[in-house]
């Protein structure tokens, strides 16, 4: 057993190290600064006439996706009491590479220009964007693979994610500004899929042992990272659109939608799980589901009673989720939702696209104004009309489904590979996500246990 302990610890370094010496060499050869942020640096061939544009994304928007990302998505894995620490750690270490690898993906569709990959501050929030699906998918397979197969999953995932969002939103010139298809629904079903993979029939004989701890530990994260989501979310939603006057739809729908999904939480838990008030796990799923109901439609005329009525159903789909539909998904397709991100990203996602779709039916230039021109571009020159891109927005949301499925698949059968299994570290049980789960997974709102256990962001 040492020598299979010796034997992980040294994979891990030397894919760290080959990873990161081949980050080095692709940004040493392709990535250079972008022309838009310096002018010092724009020459005649490129076309710098964003300047402004991206020296004004910088700061606030930039630094609010960034600390959501960091913090929002990768530090509420400190939840749980088992693997709480040990996957704080994985979180940072994903997004440490997640990040490199998706500016270098991402600037060869993107940003690529006389052999060279520009970067800029709106490269940067995207790769901040693909980086959160990861995160997501994580929490599928929280306490099942080990740090190894993490960053194979983050480098698989990264390639797949970036490759849905290009057909998505160059090629077919989806509305998703927010995220609710190519972050949410994407990470959601790609996770899913891996942890339908890594399926082990084995692990349904053992015993419910070294439960995670739902106490003290998992409510102070939630607290914490309830009101980080408060704060960084509605920049989340709103930080792709270009101009300032485009921005506050998105930021009021998010708030919106994020008040009345927290009420619908305290209306449902209740008579849910016979609990007078919803612990604050609860309302940190809540949050999230709400928030990310509005990605796609958040920069949509969705007015504020309709963001309500949208964050509403969203706090009232994610409980019912964890009672009813995560059970089915445990024993009927044997899929582990360790952290349960089927109802907080998964089916919110799909409820944002679906509502995307009936808004752009709606899209008018009588009701949009100027503003038709920011947020359905195509529509507003007449290149194609409101129902050929309500169309193509619900095209988009099977297509991502099947690509995070196959890619799911994909990724899940190399992670299968025995070599990059290894053995469970049983001396530091607190420390670790090398451990595995039971076929219930962390979430004891499907067992008979004290409901609450959060969800990864």
């Amino acid at each position: 057993m040492p020598e299979h302990k010796a034997a992980s610890r040294l994979r891990l370094s030397g894919l760290c190290f080959l990873l990161q010496i081949l980050n080095i060499l692709l940004f040493a050869t392709f990535v250079r600064y972008s022309p838009e942020s310096s002018s010092s640096l724009c020459s005649p061939q490129l076309n710098c006439s964003r300047r402004n544009q991206d020296s004004g994304f910088q700061h606030p928007r930039f630094r609010d996706v960034h600390i959501q990302v960091l913090l929002g998505f990768g530090l509420l894995v400190a939840f749980l009491g088992r693997y709480g620490p040990g996957s704080v750690a994985i979180s940072i270490l994903i997004v440490s590479f997640a990040i490199q690898w998706a500016i270098l993906i991402q600037g060869f569709l993107y940003f690529f220009l006389n052999g060279k990959i520009y970067v800029g501050a709106r490269s940067m929030v995207s790769a901040d964007f693909c980086t959160a699906a990861v995160l997501i998918s994580t929490g599928a397979v929280l306490g099942r693979v080990n740090p190894v197969q993490m960053l194979l999953l983050a480098l698989l995932e990264v390639t797949l994610c970036t490759l849905n969002e290009y057909i998505l939103l160059s090629l077919m010139g989806v509305s998703d500004s927010g995220r609710s298809l190519t972050v949410h629904t994407f990470g959601a079903y790609f996770g899913l899929m891996v942890s339908r993979i890594l399926h082990q029939p084995h692990m349904d004989k053992r015993k419910r042992e070294d439960q995670q701890n739902t106490g003290h530990q998992a409510d102070v994260f939630a607290v914490v990272g309830t009101i980080y989501l408060w704060i960084f979310w509605p920049s989340f939603t709103s930080t792709t659109s270009v101009h300032d006057n485009a921005e506050p739809w998105a930021v009021l729908n998010t708030y919106f939608s994020l008040v009345a999904s927290t009420i619908a939480t305290f209306m449902l838990s209740p008579v849910l799980y016979e609990e007078s008030t919803p612990r604050m796990v609860q309302i940190q799923d809540a949050t999230l589901a709400g928030a990310a109901v509005m990605g796609m439609a958040g920069e949509m005329l969705v007015t504020p009673f309709g963001a309500l009525i949208t964050g509403f159903l969203a706090g009232l789909i994610c409980p019912l989720g964890f009672r009813f539909f995560t059970p089915v998904l445990q024993s009927r397709l044997k899929i582990q939702d360790t952290c349960g991100v089927h109802n907080v990203h998964g089916l919110p996602g799909i409820l944002g696209a679906l509502l995307g779709v009936l808004l752009t039916l709606l899209a008018t230039a009588d009701a949009y104004g100027d503003r038709l021109e920011l947020v359905f571009p195509l529509v507003a020159q007449g290149s194609r009309t409101a129902a050929d891109q309500a169309v193509l927005q619900l095209c988009a949301l099977p297509l991502t489904l099947l690509l995070a499925t196959l890619g799911g698949c994909l990724t899940g059968a190399v992670l299968k590979i025995k070599a990059l299994r290894s053995p469970p570290d049983k001396g530091n049980l607190e420390n670790t996500v090398l451990l595995e789960v039971d076929k219930e997974g962390c979430d004891p709102r499907t067992s008979g246990k004290e409901p609450g256990i959060s969800t990864l962001v």
